[in-house]
C-alpha cells in the first residue's frame, strides 16, 4: 500500500468494529524494508521519557500491517497480526 507519510499525521484510527484508538501523532519506519512499521498514538518525546518504553509503545502504537483502509480516517483490523 503506497502512502504519503505526511498525510497520515492527525488522522483518526478506528477498528473495523468502530472503536476509536486515537489519532496519528507519529510514524515509525522500518528503513531496512522501506516501509511504515507502526502508527504512534502519542508524541515521540513521551515514548523516550517513559521509564517503561516497551509497555508504553505496546499501548500507544498500531502495527501498520493492521491497516485495511486509509481515507479521512484509518481503519485497522481488530487485533495484532
Amino acid at each position: 500500500m503506497g502512502v504519503d507519510i505526511s498525510e497520515l499525521y492527525g488522522k483518526r484510527i478506528l477498528t473495523l468494529g468502530g472503536k476509536i484508538l486515537g489519532n496519528v501523532k507519529g510514524v515509525m519506519l522500518n528503513m531496512d524494508e522501506s516501509r511504515v512499521s507502526h502508527l504512534l498514538l502519542d508524541d515521540v518525546q513521551n515514548f523516550i521519557r517513559n521509564p517503561d518504553t516497551k509497555a508504553h509503545f505496546l499501548k500507544n502504537s498500531v502495527s501498520f500491517k493492521r491497516v485495511r483502509k486509509i481515507s479521512e480516517s484509518i481503519v485497522v483490523s481488530e487485533g495484532e497480526e
